[in-house]
């Protein structure tokens, strides 16, 4: 075995951790970083790019069918083909990260290929490689797909998000298990390709762990584009005769061409040698302190952290790190205001808690809603513009602690609500600014 010495080790070069790796490297550090899959991770092979391709063009698809009595007439013809190509082409370069290795490389970091395990303080093991760090090691290891136990899935040719974003072609028919972020915007862009799809959902509601609202709102909306939703509906059996998939949940059975499995998603925690220093990984997440330390050579970051599987979180708490490791001061992690979209038609972005969540945690609150479709610039689209303005208020301090925004530009008209919630503007002060007409983001303004 071969041992090298550096500075500091990252575990998972991901988004947050190839930012990290090449930060420290330009600042003068001698970096490894070592990668099991692919340089940048998840992200832009098989998550937020590639999707997001993917529902930009389903989404264009939808436009297209709504110049109908709105400004002329237009057919429609979707070709999933063209979809695959730039996801290969443009995003992937066909699931190839030397790009992003040279990248990393030209920092000035080391990229050690395969699996790195903690073996005893400051020490990873990769392969036949032993490698020491002077100041320490980052764990971004994040996470793979939560496949459920059901009876006969293990055998059956299943997609996860990966088969979903590498497919070349929409299936004729398409059941998602799961009624989480994930499957409903793969859900809904496979529809607006020509996919028959149903959702099955084991819980009581689509999109848990946002506001009900929210829930009602996509489920009716999937509706009227032919998306069947069923709720409560833990699934018992999965088959595969060699052309179809048959899922069995109660009394009820669905055959569809494809099945993707998007139950959520489970961090990489058990395999990175926590035991061999003595630290708990019995759980879903390794605990941090505010400068997402573990100990004094150990940090986390990403999704192994439970602070949110989101990119944003990965880069933030990378940041963090970074300036840890180099004494650079600057604030503690806050998380108080973690914002959050998903990718549907109409977008749902949230920040904060839950209303649930503000009284589970003794919160006083206080709750106002507003409805986009009636707002200034809902009327002007005048189809598809479903959505609504939630804020959850903390009434003994006049401030806001979470809020949803729902509706065709969720995701962008959250940015208001976000930087509300962390720089606790009061209410007060909210209901007094000038919100530009005709925009979406004014429901804020009726909300209030």
């Amino acid at each position: 075995m071969t041992k090298q010495i550096c500075d500091v080790v990252v575990v998972g070069l991901g988004p947050g951790g190839e930012a990290l790796a090449a930060r420290l490297a330009k600042s003068g550090l001698e970096v490894v970083g070592v990668e099991a899959e692919l340089v940048g991770g998840e992200c832009p092979y098989w998550g937020c790019i590639p999707s997001k391709m993917a529902i930009r063009a389903a989404n264009l698809l939808a436009d297209g069918r709504r110049i109908n009595g709105m400004a002329g007439s237009a057919e429609v013809t979707p070709d999933f083909g063209v979809v695959a190509k730039r996801i290969r082409e443009e995003a992937t370069d066909d699931w190839d990260d030397t790009v992003a290795a040279k990248r990393l490389e030209d920092s000035g970091a080391r990229l050690v290929r395969g699996t790195g395990k903690i073996v005893g303080e400051r020490l990873v093991e990769v392969g036949d490689q032993m490698i020491e760090a002077r100041k320490g090691v980052v764990l971004n290891t994040g996470t793979t797909a939560t496949v459920p136990p059901i009876d006969g899935l293990a055998d059956t040719p299943y997609w996860t998000n990966r088969e979903a974003l590498a497919a070349t072609a929409a299936p004729a028919s398409l059941i998602v298990l799961g009624g989480g972020a994930i499957g409903l915007e793969l859900a809904q862009m496979y529809a607006r390709f020509g996919s028959e799809v149903t959702v099955i959902e084991a819980g009581p509601r689509i999109l848990g762990p946002e506001e009900p609202e929210a829930a009602e709102l996509i489920a009716e909306v999937f509706r009227s584009e032919g998306i069947a939703v069923h709720v409560d509906a833990a699934a018992s059996n999965v088959s595969h005769d060699g052309s179809n998939f048959t899922i069995a949940y109660g009394d009820t059975e669905t055959r569809a061409e494809k099945l993707l499995v998007a139950t959520g998603r489970s961090p990489r925690i058990n395999e990175v040698g926590l035991d061999t220093i003595g630290v708990d990984h019995s759980g879903k997440s390794v605990d941090i302190d505010d400068r997402c330390r573990v100990n004094d050579w150990l940090w986390a970051i990403g999704d192994i952290t439970g602070k949110g599987a989101f990119t944003h979180v990965a880069m933030y708490q990378a940041d963090i790190v970074a300036r840890d490791i180099l004494d650079e001061g600057g604030p503690a992690a806050d998380y108080a205001a973690l914002s959050r979209v998903t990718f549907t038609d109409p977008e749902v972005g949230a920040v904060g808690m839950t209303e649930q969540q503000a009284r589970d945690g003794g919160i006083n609150v206080h709750t106002s809603s507003t409805d986009i479709a009636s707002s200034s610039r809902g009327f002007l689209q005048k189809v598809d513009n479903e959505g609504f303005i939630k804020l959850v208020i903390d009434a003994d301090r006049g401030v806001l602690v979470g809020a949803t925004s729902a509706g065709p530009t969720g995701g962008e008209t959250l940015s208001a609500l976000a930087m509300a919630v962390y720089a606790q503007i009061p209410v007060e002060s909210m209901r007094h600014a000038i919100y530009a007409y005709p925009t979406f983001w004014r429901a804020i303004e009726s909300a209030l």
